[in-house]
This record gives structure tokens, sequence and C-alpha cells, in this order.
């Protein structure tokens, strides 16, 4: 698994129009096109979420009281860049338009005898 985090921050966090057949691609339509885009983009989300959370875990602190709140500079840091990250659909949508993504149809089980 790469990086995603050092793939992405060279991307522009805002929507881009793009021609819809430019955008197609190697896809036969919009919306085969659209379910791989969204299929990478859940993806992205999740793989994005574990990291955070794994970043984030080094700075749990178990207490007895919820009124103690620590703050720490690193893990507002942290969670600031994660925040500026461009929304995994954009992420999946360049990745699609950039050829960056493999994607292959399931057999049909009726089709196999």
């Amino acid at each position: 698994m790469t990086d995603i985090k050092s793939k992405v921050q060279g991307l522009e966090a805002n929507i881009q129009a793009r021609s819809i057949k430019e955008f197609i691609g190697p896809a036969e339509n919009v919306y085969e096109a659209l379910a791989i885009i969204s299929k990478r983009a859940n993806q992205v989300s999740v793989d994005l979420k574990q990291e955070l959370t794994s970043k984030l875990e080094e700075f749990a602190v178990n207490s007895d009281t919820i009124e103690e709140i620590h703050e720490n500079k690193e893990q507002i840091e942290i969670s600031k860049f994660y925040e500026r990250l461009p929304n995994p659909v954009l992420i999946a949508a360049e990745e699609f338009a950039n050829d960056e993504i493999a994607h292959r149809y399931k057999e049909d089980r009726d089709n196999r005898f």
C-alpha cells in the first residue's frame, strides 16, 4: 500500500470541471466510470481513516474524568493536515483520470459451464 498523503499533496482540493468524454477514459460509459471511482473513493477513505486513527492513538491518554482535556500541538497539527487533504472522491477521480486504477469485472457464474 502506498502512502496516500504523500501522493495527494500536489492535488487541488477544489473541484475542477472536466469533459465527460475525456473523463470516461477506459470505461465504457459514465456509470461504469462513476462506479469505479466510488469504489476507489471508499478504499481511500478507509485508508485515510485508519492512518489518522493510528497516528492519533499515540496521543491517547486514559483519564478518569471527562473534564481533563489535554491539548497537544502535534495532535492538532496532524488533525489539521488531514482536514486539508482533498476529498477521497477527488483523489479517486484524479487517479482514474491518470489511469492509475486497475479494475476488472467479476466473472458471471452462469457462464462458467
